[in-house]
């Protein structure tokens, strides 16, 4: 199933992108996309539901964050080796672990806001993990059957706010609106292998990140149970995953960064595609 949010900020429908590509509102069938919902009872309540019989929702309203109610927003840093290497890091021992703040989330196609007296602001395609079941101290073997579904997320960041400012990464990942996730929850079930999903991202037509989970250093299954070492998961968390090489701190020998006006346009295999344009704060 592709699930969505639909409508206006703080409004958003729960709804279901049916076979014959309408968008259809599940709002009698669940009160959101989120919480119990996402737990494998909750989905399946979803799945044995008459979608052809619901109502269609306009194609042109405004697609929301694909995740509502989100507890927890979990970030790995440093997880593809060659992103490492542009970034002038080694690959960690551990996964790297930081928290971006929930405020953060938007749509997928919402503006990015630039924030005020930034100079740095860089973009990164991820592959996002939804949790839909309660995890603690998991086994690998089993961390798979936490994992509720899969979305796309730029993981925008401010690189002077997160490493020139001291302290830790999280002042730089935090803005609001750096962290549109959609347009979809893609169910696990229609993901045959998270760890093999092409990816991509431009900025105003040209290509900078082409890559692919294939090469993270740590897979989704591993940092599920990883992670839930450390703190319980609960159903509508998520965890971003880390990002492809391509990013504009990582271009030589003069970075590239993002100014208002521009747009972003990423995509992950099976999971959809984001569109934002950026804006100056006020």
């Amino acid at each position: 199933m592709k699930l969505m949010r639909v409508g206006n900020k703080g409004a958003e429908k729960p709804a279901i992108l049916h076979s014959d590509g309408t968008i259809r509102d599940l709002s009698s069938i669940v009160s959101d996309i989120a919480g119990d919902v996402l737990t494998p009872q909750g989905l399946d309540k979803i799945r044995a539901a008459d979608i052809a019989s619901l109502p269609q929702l306009d194609a042109g309203d405004r697609v929301g964050p694909c995740v509502g109610q989100t507890g927890k927003f979990i970030c790995i840093g440093l997880n593809y080796a060659d992103h490492a290497a542009e970034s002038g890091l080694e690959v960690p021992p551990e996964p790297v672990m930081f928290m971006k703040a929930t405020s953060a989330i938007c749509g997928p196609n919402d503006d990015v806001i630039i924030p005020r007296k930034s100079e740095k602001t860089d973009w990164e395609v991820e592959l996002g993990v939804v949790i839909g079941k309660e995890a603690r101290y998991v086994d690998e073997a089993n961390a798979m059957d936490h994992v509720a579904g899969y979305c796309v997320v730029n993981d925008v960041s401010e690189r002077a706010f997160q490493i020139e400012h001291s302290g830790q990464w999280v002042k730089g990942k935090s803005a609001d609106t750096f962290g549109p996730i959609g347009p979809w929850l893609v169910t696990r079930d229609e993901i045959a292998d998270p760890q093999n999903l092409k990816m991509w991202l431009d900025v105003d037509g040209h290509r900078y990140q082409d890559g692919s989970t294939k090469t993270m250093v740590y897979g989704v299954q591993f940092l599920v149970h990883y992670v839930s070492q450390f703190m319980s998961l609960q159903p509508g968390d998520i965890i971003t995953t880390g990002t492809p090489p391509g990013v504009g701190m990582g271009i030589k020998p003069n970075p590239v960064y993002l100014k208002p006006g521009q747009v972003m346009k990423l995509a992950i295999e099976g999971l959809g595609e984001q569109q934002q344009t950026t804006v100056a704060a006020q």
